[in-house]
């Protein structure tokens, strides 16, 4: 389970006592130091390492780190608001013990994410983790709902001897093809290994459609422990990668054309242990209340597309029929759709109904895109919203009259558009509070500047190693 509470200065009940055992009983089994991980706004992974002997003294007083990091960009320069992105200040990372976990991919090392407060010890208004963990607390406090929710992961795997800044595919074979397996059966089995000593349940693993592409799907959890294990995930799939000469990019677009790599958010809402996707009275089994949370979602998409398609490669993966879900629009197992409505086979559907969401690719905050995507969820369900009409097959062959019958529209075609629409929409702004809307902001209008005048493939590569 993932610890709900906040952390607080001295550690939470219990944790310091169970630190220490944990760090004795860490050292035992060869674990010399502890990652300390974090997503900022830019959605890169950033880390403190303490040694395992510190581990009691993290949980009491955490670990020091500066609050800038949530106005930096991905290539490393800052920017700033009125709040955030000056060098004064210091927070404090807090591991949450439950999520610990050592790492069988990097031998000699444990991870945990942390939560972030302020030296008066105060929850860091800049803390996605945190404001995810507060976001479904109110859901459960409020509606009565939780969430399972899982994040699909996508990634190329290149050459480890390719030239400085380039990408050359570790595989030869087709799409989906049986060769890929072959050429990276050590790998890939080497990787199954890793995350099934580190206690990640595996649903599937295959080759994908692009140039050395791969997906992993993961079992569902709480949202706030499917954000942890996505970022656990990907540390494993590049520590694992490593350990083969291999390198892996988990950038929307590694190449300026072609199909990049997504993100895709599975998600369903739940009460009282039934699923609120299957079972009902509305469409494909869906309850009254699942419809309008789908149509809360869809609603919000374009001003969802800054958290969820964050930076500027994003846009060059989200292209029409590529399966990427450009427009506003579900449908039943329609893999075109932005929203599709997975019902889940005869005998599984109560267990397995979900809405699976497409324009997400993994430059974004695992907990920023949750956070609102339950802030968007939550608002149709409220308004009890109506679902819109079912769109099939592709959208992009509707004409024009059609789709604007249909409420189809094209989610934006840059980063500069997705900022303007969430700078527009108050409800999104508000689930994130002012100090983080601000840094989301900021931080997109950060990227479009520092990729200015590029061209498509030189876009590629400014953030082809960057996730």
């Amino acid at each position: 389970m993932t610890t709900l509470a906040d952390p607080v200065p001295g550690g939470r009940p219990g944790d310091v006592e169970r630190a220490t055992a944990l760090s004795d009983e860490l050292s035992e089994r060869g674990v010399h130091g502890i990652v300390l991980g974090y997503v900022d706004t830019a959605g890169v992974g950033r880390v403190k390492t303490v040694p395992t002997a510190k581990l009691a003294s993290a949980a009491a007083w955490g670990v020091g780190m500066s609050p800038v990091f949530d106005t930096f960009l991905a290539n490393d320069s800052i920017v700033a608001t009125d709040v955030l992105g000056s060098p004064d200040g210091d927070l404090r990372l807090y591991p949450d013990l439950d999520q610990l976990v050592v790492l069988a991919g990097q031998p000699g090392w444990a991870w945990a994410p942390v939560d972030r407060i302020t030296q008066e010890g105060e929850p860091h208004p800049g803390c996605t983790r945190t404001v995810l963990r507060r976001t479904v607390a109110e859901a459960a406090e409020r509606h009565g709902i939780t969430f399972k929710a899982a994040i699909e992961i996508e990634w190329s795997v290149g050459q480890g001897a390719a030239p400085d800044g380039e990408f050359v595919p570790a595989t030869t074979g087709p799409a989906y093809g049986a060769t890929r397996q072959v050429e990276l059966g050590d790998y890939a089995a080497d990787l199954l290994a890793a995350c099934a000593e580190q206690g990640i349940d595996i649903e599937q693993l295959h080759p994908e459609y692009a140039a050395g592409q791969f997906e992993i799907s993961v079992g569902a959890l709480d949202p706030v422990a499917a954000a942890d294990r996505s970022v656990l995930v990907r540390q494993t799939i590049r520590a694992v990668a490593g350990r083969h000469g291999l390198t892996v990019s988990f950038a929307p677009a590694v190449f300026a054309k072609g199909v990049g790599n997504g993100g895709h958010i599975h998600l369903s809402a739940w009460r009282a242990g039934v699923n609120l996707h299957a079972g009902g009275k509305g469409r494909y089994g869906m309850t009254a209340e699942a419809e309008s949370f789908t149509a809360g979602i869809l609603a919000r998409l374009p001003a969802l597309t800054a958290v969820t398609a964050p930076s500027p490669a994003s846009y060059l993966r989200l292209k029409p029929s590529q399966w990427a879900g450009v427009f506003t629009s579900w449908g039943r197992e329609t893999r075109e759709a932005a929203v599709r409505v997975v019902t889940g086979t005869a005998g599984l559907q109560a267990r397995a109904a979900n809405l699976e969401v497409k324009p997400v690719d993994l430059a974004a905050n695992p907990y920023l895109a949750l956070t609102c995507l339950i802030a968007a969820g939550l608002d149709g369900l409220t308004s009890a919203a109506p679902l819109p009409e079912e769109t099939t097959g592709d959208p992009a062959r509707l004409g024009a009259a059609e789709a604007a019958a249909r409420g189809v529209r094209r989610l934006p075609t840059s980063l500069s558009e997705a900022v303007e629409e969430f700078r527009g929409d108050k409800r999104l702004r508000a689930a994130l509070g002012p100090v983080l809307a601000d840094a989301v902001i900021a931080v997109r209008l950060g990227e479009i500047e520092a990729v200015a005048g590029l061209d498509d493939e030189r876009v590629a590569a400014a953030y082809r190693w960057k996730y």
